[in-house]
């Protein structure tokens, strides 16, 4: 059983990291996205990307531990999370503050994670809005029959403007 809590304890040290470092380039991220630049964009998108690949690669590692460990206790892997493992732990103190110690890093690192990643929807959101009011204000001016025309006055005269050819009513 000690053999896989260190396990586990290694496999959440390397989530971690990789969180930590998915913070900056989140951070990152919102920059390019309020600057709108579509390259640095791609290129962001794709290191993130990559650090997502290897949480994939470590989550799959740190589940495999958990459902060892479940078997072992004898109980259900989705029973087993960092705090029933810190209680089952009571009589090891040094796993039990590391797996406490690293729940407590990993919350604050996704909660701040989470932040950053509400911010860049709404930004990606805003951004949509946009291009589609544009979209609508570009295909209306499209449909318009008429031509505004202002005159000295300033008044407005509109007119119609069907283009040439039309029914000729005298047939």
């Amino acid at each position: 059983m000690a053999s896989l809590i260190e396990e586990l304890i290694g496999a959440l040290k390397a989530e971690k990291e990789i969180y930590e470092k998915l913070v900056p380039v989140s951070e990152r991220k919102t920059k390019i996205l309020i600057k709108e630049d579509l390259e640095g964009l791609k290129k962001v998108t794709e290191e993130e990307q990559l650090l997502i690949d290897k949480v994939g690669v470590v989550d799959r590692r740190r589940e495999e531990v958990i459902k060892n460990i479940g078997v072992v206790l004898n109980k259900e892997p989705k029973e087993l999370n960092l705090t029933t493992l810190t209680r089952v732990l009571a009589g090891q103190p040094s796993e039990k503050e590391a797996l406490a110690k690293l729940h407590d890093e990993l919350k604050g690192i996704m909660k701040q994670l989470v932040g950053i990643n509400e911010k860049n929807r709404r930004l990606i959101e805003n951004s949509l809005e946009m291009v589609e009011f544009n979209m609508n204000f570009i295909q209306s001016t499209r449909m318009s029959p008429g031509n505004n025309n202002y005159n000295r006055n300033a008044t407005n005269s509109y007119t119609a403007d069907y283009g040439g050819g039309g029914f000729d009513a005298k047939q």
